[in-house]
């Protein structure tokens, strides 16, 4: 017998307009009028086995597929563990609408089951925080949600619902689904921009996360091609220039920020991952010139002297600034010795790594993992990264062929996020090779959730850096300190074994040669597949910041 329509089917079908078409959720009763909403309007319910996968999902889903995501969160505790997903959503600049649960209208104040009042909590990590205002305003607040979510600069928006509102009758609401209206940069902005890259000699471009998510990955691909400009890619920006591109000088990156006298960085915050804004300085180079540019005037650094800037649409921005610099007379043959130099350093450090990316040792040296796993990867393939020390190796060792196919939990460096990211990215990209690097560490926090992956049929080959501690922390205390505390974990710990209970497949590898085999087993075997690899714990990811 189906049920009569509600509040919860004008959500659904308010998030179908939007391009929604999976609701990720964990079962809750405040919630039911929702997934009855789904059921009606054909609506994909994928449900987890704790909340925060569930709006890492959802958040994935927004990265990979540049449509909004939606979650669905039962009131109290399910919202607030949630909290951590829409954090991460808030500083990745995803856009994730958050649907939630809340005690009866009728109730409130009477210390109703999981009463809350959710939106102070939510406030600091969204665009939006509301509580719906009635059932026949519902149409009107998801409109309001999703519409704020997709705004430049993106972001998660939180809405929660009264369950009695939910469960009551509701008008037919009419979706107006308008894009809105592109930022258009500032000329004069652009032409200083163009100025001062008509005055460089050691000039170097960052793309971000952002140019992906504003679908101006061709844009930015066509201006650095025509102004040969070496390019270094941070987050989502990576594969926007495939691997083995002439101009992609991702390992040389020491020297192109120690050395360049000019850094322009389009689509991601100058925060730790790009020496909050430094750049230059290095073997006896003046500090460089800084350039942001950003989606949104919000997004523009504040923290740091800027020689220049500019905020906008960012296909609109390339296009600007290509005509910005013909009229400045740039040429590339200005710069051209300066992008042989970096070709030439990136080409060298590529050598340099060859032994330990072939590396027989014993205990396995974490970088003998990529250099097999490079030899599997489909151009095609989506690289998800949760971990510390041995995800940071794929950062450096996994270069993607495709923008849109690299996914990590971004400055908000949250763990926990690999389960959710490969339930939504099986989803979004059925044909794909899907492959989440774990440290054993990370592993922890959402494990769990491959029985959702066996549930619901999405095979991913898992693979774990298992070094039986927390690298992240144990090397630098060992340094600061000379003993650690707090930092370790049980050695071999099969994980494996784990996701074989939960109805999927794995194995432990201890032995360097044994490692191709097993990665060539797990893409081969169409169910969720762990190779948990056993990896040398005297051996530190050698990096230079610590993201303080």
């Amino acid at each position: 017998m189906e049920s009569p329509k509600h509040a919860g089917d004008i959500a659904v079908a308010v998030s179908q307009a939007y391009g929604v078409e999976t609701m990720f959720t964990l079962s809750g009763g405040h919630v039911f009028p929702l997934y009855d909403g789904a059921v009606h309007e054909d609506m994909r319910i994928l449900d987890v086995r704790h909340e925060q996968s569930a709006v890492f999902a959802a958040e994935a889903t927004a990265r990979l597929t540049r449509k909004p995501g939606l979650a669905v969160l039962t009131a109290g505790p399910g919202i607030t563990n949630g909290v951590s997903g829409i954090a991460t959503a808030h500083f990745n600049g995803s856009p994730v609408v958050v649907l939630g649960g809340r005690a009866p209208r009728s109730r409130w104040g009477s210390g109703a089951l999981q009463e809350m009042d959710h939106p102070p909590l939510l406030e600091p990590i969204t665009k939006l925080a509301f509580t719906g205002s009635g059932a026949d305003s519902v149409g009107q607040d998801v409109e309001m949600a999703f519409r704020t979510a997709v705004a430049p600069h993106r972001g998660p928006v939180f809405l929660d619902f009264y369950m009695d509102d939910l469960f009551s009758p509701s008008a037919e609401h009419t979706t107006e689904t308008l894009s809105p209206s592109p930022l258009e940069p500032d000329e004069e902005a652009l032409a200083q921009i163009a100025r001062l890259i008509s005055e460089a000699e050691r000039p170097v471009l960052v793309l971000g996360s952002d140019v992906w998510m504003e679908r101006a990955e061709e844009a930015a691909r066509d201006f650095a091609e025509e102004y040969r400009l070496p390019v270094i890619p941070n987050g989502q920006g990576r594969g926007i220039l495939p691997a083995g591109h002439e101009l992609l000088v991702t390992r040389a990156r020491g020297t192109a920020f120690g050395q360049a006298d000019l850094v322009i960085v389009v689509g991601t915050p100058l925060d730790f991952r790009l020496g909050y804004g430094w750049f230059g300085g290095k073997d006896g180079a003046p500090l460089a010139k800084v350039v942001h540019i950003g989606d949104a005037p919000s997004q523009i650094a504040t923290h740091t002297g800027l020689s220049g800037s500019a905020a906008g649409d960012l296909s609109v921005l390339f296009w600007g600034l290509s005509s910005a610099c013909g009229a400045a007379g740039v040429n590339p043959k200005a710069y051209a010795p300066w992008l042989a130099k970096l070709a030439e350093t990136a080409a060298a450090a590529i050598a340099a790594d060859l032994p330990l990316l072939e590396s027989d040792s014993d205990p396995i040296h974490p970088m003998r993992v990529y250099g097999e796993l490079g030899k599997l990867l489909a151009d095609d393939a989506v690289v998800i990264g949760d971990g510390g020390d041995f995800v940071s190796y794929a950062g450096k060792y996994v270069e993607p062929r495709k923008a849109g196919n690299w996914l990590d939990p971004g400055p908000y460096g949250c763990l926990g996020t690999g389960l959710g990211y490969s339930i939504a990215a099986r989803i979004a990209r059925p044909s794909s090779q899907v492959v989440l690097l774990l440290g054993d560490g990370a592993a922890g926090f959402s494990l769990m959730d491959v029985d959702t992956l066996v549930r619901h049929k999405l095979p991913v080959v898992m693979i774990c850096g298992n070094n039986g501690m927390w690298g992240l922390e144990k090397h630098p205390m060992q340094m600061l300190y000379g003993y650690d505390v707090a930092a370790e974990l049980q050695p071999q710990t099969r994980y494996d074994q784990v996701v074989t209970a939960l109805g999927g497949a794995g194995e432990l590898v201890t032995s360097p040669a044994d490692i191709a085999p097993a990665l060539r087993r797990a893409f081969d075997s169409g169910v969720p597949y762990l190779v948990n690899i056993a990896t040398d714990p005297e051996v530190a990811y050698p990096r230079n910041t610590t993201g303080v």
